[in-house]
């Protein structure tokens, strides 16, 4: 589910006993500089964690996960008080929804992000068969405390080059990359839209691939639906033109002048609140890390 429809549903939720399989996993702290906006110079940064157990590694934004004893408190003090509290105001929002997961030992790469299906939430993903023809040179830098190699590839449309290290042994990196005989320390494309660089790892003993928040959300332990990219591709955009369109036919007048719990907001209010907040997370990013392919498609 995408993060921030999340919001909506969380008044009305009911935690029951839930129990999640955990397991270990090294943890590698990326910050991701980008340029969201194509004409412009101005950048952002974000970290993001590329988290490699035995069985595969996963990629996401990390900004849910690192409030999750927060939000955890907010939301279990709202439920016992039986109140409505707007939680946008004291949480940050993620720069990506998508995940993406590759699965050892064949590196079976799958992006994942979520869309509502009337009332049901929705785990959409792909598979990516690309297969990264990487060059590697001769050049070697320092990146922090580790001795690194420069490679180079293309890959969606981009020139990147990517410096990584035989200290750490998983052939794996941020995002989809991976293939080099080290861990990726540093990739970054030509046109400096995109960087990635390695900021620190731990060991995580309790590794759990659901954040809290994605636990407690109705459809959040879903299992994920796997479809062609074409498929993922055209049904995303069409969520994303208007991510309420499947919704708004069961909102009823009734319902929309109702108040939430302890609240003067109705739910009315609070659907025209969250609609903005898609429009304006959706509108924030012009500038993807590789272009849709049906969009390349339909240029030929």
């Amino acid at each position: 589910m995408n993060p921030l429809k999340k919001l909506f549903i969380l008044p009305i939720l009911t935690v029951g006993s839930m129990v999640f399989a955990q397991t270990a996993s090294n943890r590698f702290f990326y910050e991701l500089t980008f340029k969201p906006k194509k004409d412009s110079a101005k950048v952002e940064k974000v970290m993001t964690t590329l988290d490699i157990t035995k069985e595969k590694s996963l990629y996401r934004d990390f900004t849910w996960v690192a409030q999750d004893s927060i939000i955890k408190i907010e939301v279990e003090a709202m439920q016992k008080a039986g109140v409505f509290k707007d939680m946008s105001k004291s949480m940050r929002m993620p720069k990506f929804a998508y995940k993406v997961e590759k699965a050892y030992p064949d590196m079976k790469v799958i992006l994942e992000e979520g869309l509502q299906n009337g009332m049901t939430p929705v785990k959409l993903g792909y598979v990516d068969n690309t297969k990264f023809n990487w060059s590697i040179t001769s050049d070697k830098v320092k990146i922090g405390t580790y001795s690194t190699q420069k490679a180079t590839t293309d890959f969606g449309g981009r020139k990147w080059n990517a410096w990584f290290t035989t200290d750490l042994p998983f052939q794996d990196g941020p995002y989809k990359f991976y293939g080099l005989p080290g861990l990726i320390v540093k990739i970054e494309d030509d046109g400096g839209n995109y960087s990635w660089e390695l900021k620190g790892n731990k060991k995580v003993d309790n590794f759990e691939e659901l954040s809290y928040i994605e636990k407690i959300s109705p459809g959040g332990s879903a299992k994920r639906v796997e479809v062609s990219r074409d498929k993922f591709e055209s049904t995303i955009a069409d969520f994303k033109k208007d991510p309420f369109a499947t919704i708004r036919p069961m909102l009823k007048p009734e319902m929309m002048s109702q108040k939430l719990p302890g609240s003067d907001v109705s739910i009315g209010e609070m659907v025209k609140k969250q609609e903005k907040m898609l429009k304006d997370f959706y509108d924030a990013n012009d500038n993807p890390i590789e272009p849709p392919v049906l969009k390349d498609k339909k240029k030929k």
